[in-house]
């Protein structure tokens, strides 16, 4: 057996047992090295999906939101170098958010590496920490053992992407030239199918359920459902807030803003709501158990770090790694470990007793005043501002639609001002990292697998993975994107640095660019247009065509701050007539 001939079944066997753990997808970003890899998963009996994109650094993200969308490892492949290098902010954000990657970097022999050959650097173990698992491959010399092998690590990257918590596994592949040749392909050995491993599902102790159960019973508390990559079960945690009779703080990427479930006792003003003294001097937990991740909001993380004495349980089915304790604060007193659906499930059996239903409304009331105030303030604007985006996608997009967030503003926004809404629209944000590249990539991996997928996003962000939109094209893939354009860094606006940094605040914080992105869209055969009025009617118009649609939202950086300023004053002084009119919690 020649050596190309070893190749091709040493890589195709890999490639048939990826296929066969429950890999349907791979990123492919094109190269030399890379070839073998990219003969047998663009084969036609390879069994997976293969997506071409130019660039590596989007391609991770691409497949970052195809995984996110599916909720199953995808793989992603590169060429040696620094095109490896490139994978890293996506290594980064699945390990940190949960997301499973199977990530295969070719790579030069042994022989070829520190010796000066052209695009080869130290590619083994290069992820580090990021990566839950990793391998340098062995060289093909000929060997059918080195098959079997092929096979078990295919299976094993796979089952350990998806393995409690999710995240990235890292295959480094040195091969030798030739790397093709006119030898005929051999045949790929017969295997058993590998089913796709269980993720592991824990289930509470009797002895935690207890101790939680005791912790909450008769106790005025709050549920609060953080960000969760793969989204919170919420029916069964709004069924135990009805028990508790606990309100639910619901962060708008844990899911349970949007859906079916009983919205009465969600509470999605909290930013807001935290913000005014009246309620958080008035409306104190005793208790707190939360699921997913911290919060997005800066004011409810810090409202819940002052409070003392406070139970704070954490409740995370994985604890250890670089994506493990997700308690940035250090708040909890307690951290369970566990299923958060098996938990809430196994405390509604223990029957905690209800608290008075005034600690209830005083949440629930609080809430719905300072929505409606800043509905009000809103609608009353006669010039642009970016909040209102958040509040035109909520009510543009159709029940299974999906919205991707970007960081910095947009997922702020997003957290004051989208509101609850009784369809099936799914919210997914790059938060494990919380970095502003590779957003447009993962919007547009999204799409590729589910529609309809809308984008809210600034510009920065945009401008930095303005490359994440060629695939829209080449796929005949449907976007909408609502571009926030203010000039720059507009979150800068409301930091310190804004007042403490004098004259070198604009060059260096505030980051004008002056960039036309009309021009952009154009040259990956996008539509580009202004939104106007309240943007509803266009964002709606936009999901029902097909291709790229960008509606850009034009703003100045200091006058939204002002405005934010202004709608948030408006929504705490309803928040304390509210208060003034009902019962203190408790009587």
């Amino acid at each position: 057996m020649s050596v190309p001939a070893a190749l091709d079944r040493y890589v195709g066997t890999f490639v048939a047992a990826l296929a066969a753990s429950g890999v349907r997808h791979a990123v492919i970003a094109p190269g030399s090295r890379n070839t073998p890899l990219i003969l047998a998963l663009t084969s036609e009996t390879s069994g997976i999906r293969p997506w071409l994109h130019l660039d590596e650094r989007s391609a991770g993200y691409f497949a970052l939101g195809i995984a996110r969308q599916l909720d199953e490892p995808v793989a992603i492949v590169c060429t040696s170098g620094t095109a490896a290098a490139n994978f890293l902010p996506a290594v980064v954000e699945a390990r940190l958010s949960r997301v499973p990657l199977v990530v295969l970097t070719a790579d030069r022999p042994p022989e070829l590496r520190d010796v000066g050959a052209a695009q080869t650097i130290d590619q083994v173990r290069m992820f580090g920490s990021h990566a839950k698992w990793a391998v340098d491959m062995p060289v093909v010399t000929g060997k059918s053992q080195l098959d079997q092998y092929a096979a078990s690590a295919a299976a094993r990257a796979a089952a350990l992407a998806i393995a409690v918590p999710a995240g990235p596994v890292h295959l480094n592949f040195p091969f030798r030239e030739p790397l093709v040749d006119d030898t005929p392909a051999p045949s790929i050995p017969t295997m058993t199918t590998i089913e796709p491993a269980d993720r592991g599902v824990i289930a509470p102790s009797e002895a935690v359920v207890d101790r939680v159960a005791r912790l909450a019973s008769g106790r005025h508390g709050l549920l609060v459902a953080g960000p969760e990559s793969g989204g919170l079960p919420a029916e069964a945690i709004v069924a135990l807030a009805a028990a508790l009779g606990w309100p639910v703080v619901a962060d708008p990427l844990s899911g349970l803003r949007t859906g079916r479930h009983d919205l009465s006792r969600v509470i999605d003003r909290a930013d807001v709501l935290a913000r005014e003294p009246a309620l958080t001097e008035r409306a104190t937990p005793e208790v707190v158990i939360r699921f997913g991740a911290a919060p997005t909001s800066k004011p409810l993380n810090l409202w819940l770090g002052s409070l003392e004495p406070l139970d704070y349980v954490v409740v995370d089915a994985a604890v250890g790694g670089p994506a493990g304790l997700r308690d940035p604060d250090a708040l909890s007193s307690m951290v369970v470990q566990a299923d958060p659906r098996l938990l809430c499930e196994a405390l509604l059996i223990v029957a905690p007793t209800e608290t008075p239903t005034s600690w209830l409304a005083s949440w629930t009331e609080a809430n719905r005043a300072a929505g409606d105030a800043l509905d009000a303030a809103i609608e009353g604007l006669s010039e642009p501002f970016e909040g209102s985006a958040s509040r035109a996608l909520a009510a543009a997009l159709p029940d299974g639609a999906t919205l991707v967030v970007g960081n910095s503003m947009p997922v702020r926004d997003v957290d004051s001002f989208f509101l609850s809404v009784p369809r099936e629209i799914r919210l997914l944000g790059t938060r494990g990292a919380s970095g502003i590249d590779g957003v447009v990539s993962t919007a547009v991996g999204a799409a590729s697998v589910d529609q309809p997928v809308a984008l809210l996003i600034g510009d920065l962000s945009f401008f930095h993975d303005q490359n994440g939109l060629w695939p829209v094209h080449r796929y005949g893939l449907n976007l909408t994107v609502v571009l926030v354009n203010n000039d720059g860094g507009g979150i800068f606006e409301f930091l310190p640095q804004r007042q403490l940094v004098g004259e070198r605040f604009e060059p260096w914080f505030g980051t004008p660019h002056g960039l036309d992105f009309h021009h952009v869209v154009a040259q990956y055969g996008g539509r580009h247009s202004l939104l106007e009025g309240d943007g509803r009617a266009m964002i709606a118009e936009a999901l029902a065509r097909p291709g790229l649609d960008v509606l850009e939202l034009r703003t100045e950086r200091a006058r939204n701050m002002e405005l934010h300023r202004e709608v948030f004053e408006a929504a705490r002084v309803a928040i304390r007539a509210s208060l003034e009119a009902a019962p203190t919690p408790g009587s």
